[in-house]
């Protein structure tokens, strides 16, 4: 369905409601974040989406979230949604890849897509089947959450000048750019995001990867490591909406139809945000902190880690069938869009390089 029939749809079904004037069932669905409380864009993000289907609804539905604070477990989400514990989940699907493998696709791949073509691939490709096809086995539904954009590469505290550097360097880096990384040497862990302060601080970890400026400056790793490097490993990354299939199904047609609709509106928000923010907190950082120094990896660690990219890929294609599937499905479509981005966003900023 395009976006324009969906739009009608969902506002055809909300005038029916309204003018009913039938006093209508009142449904309230529990939400488990991976974020912790107040935690900025993230967690915005789903109060944005709860306030959104609270008023389209006219206070029907209302989703109630609790932070992980509360549930005490931030890589859980995917059992606490599928075993019934909570109805919904908002959490990013590459921390699962120790229990559902294929998933990790769908936030984001190295070198992968970026975050328009990403979204463009969901909505107009084969994204979505191939997301439910991954998660339908399991009773849940999934949906794009939000995308935090091209993500830093992560605060290091020493210059990494060859690959020899990332040898036994302590990472906190998620997903597949963990497999990565661990290829070429690194001791990966993956850390929730309320302990990666500390673990820098103490030494646990040498390098943190998180996200980038609007997320990364309040938690304070410019105070600890000096060195900020661009991204290779997430250039598109998606969070996502989890939704209890049972859930689902007990609502209306009508709220099922309002929930898409806020769900995908906070997350085309976040991207906006995020952008926004990180913009404004890279200048602040910058101004506030000079000995913040930005580098980018050497073009030799680059190649390494695309050619260990390539590999994982292949022989995670070789041994799973829907892995393959998935991963044809998106190489295939950036081949096709990145054409388009190189003759437009690409070739722009690079004819613009010296302003």
């Amino acid at each position: 369905m395009t976006t324009r029939l969906f739009r009608m749809a969902a506002l055809t079904l909300l005038f029916a409601i309204s003018t009913s004037g039938v006093a209508a069932e009142k449904y309230t669905l529990r939400l488990a974040q991976t974020w912790g409380p107040n935690a900025p864009v993230l967690g915005e993000t789903t109060e944005n989406m709860a306030q959104m289907v609270k008023e389209m609804s006219d206070g029907r539905l209302r989703i109630r979230i609790d932070s992980s604070n509360k549930h005490k477990a931030p890589f859980g989400i995917f059992d606490l949604v599928r075993n019934g514990q909570y109805d919904m989940g908002h959490t990013a699907s590459y921390y699962y890849k120790g229990t559902i493998p294929n998933a990790m696709y769908f936030t984001t791949i190295p070198f992968g897509m970026i975050a328009p073509e990403m979204y463009a691939w969901f909505y107009h490709d084969e994204g979505m089947e191939l997301m439910q096809k991954v998660y339908e086995p399991f009773g849940l539904l999934s949906f794009p959450g939000g995308n935090t954009g091209n993500q830093m590469g992560g605060w290091f505290n020493k210059e990494i000048n060859s690959v020899d550097d990332l040898k036994g360097l302590k990472i906190r880096t998620p997903g597949f750019a963990g497999e990565v990384m661990s290829e070429l040497g690194a001791a990966v862990t993956n850390l929730p995001p309320g302990e990666l302060y500390t673990a820098l601080e103490r030494g646990t970890v040498d390098a943190v990867e998180w996200v980038g400026p609007a997320l990364d400056f309040p938690m304070g790793f410019h105070q600890i490591a000096k060195y900020y490097y661009s991204g290779w490993q997430e250039p598109g990354a998606e969070v996502q909406f989890l939704i209890n299939q049972k859930s689902w199904e007990e609502l209306p047609e009508d709220l099922q139809a309002i929930l898409r609709v806020a769900m995908r509106t906070a997350a085309y928000d976040m991207y906006i945000q995020i952008t926004h923010e990180s913009g404004a907190a890279w200048d602040r950082m910058k101004e506030n902190y000079p000995d913040v120094t930005h580098k980018t990896f050497p073009p030799d660690v680059i190649d390494a880690m695309r050619d260990a990219t390539s590999k994982l890929l292949a022989e995670a294609a070789e041994e799973d069938d829907l892995a393959k599937e998935i991963i044809n499905s998106q190489h295939d479509y950036l081949k096709q869009v990145r054409q388009w981005t190189n003759i437009s966003d690409k070739a722009y900023l690079n004819s613009i390089a010296n302003d």
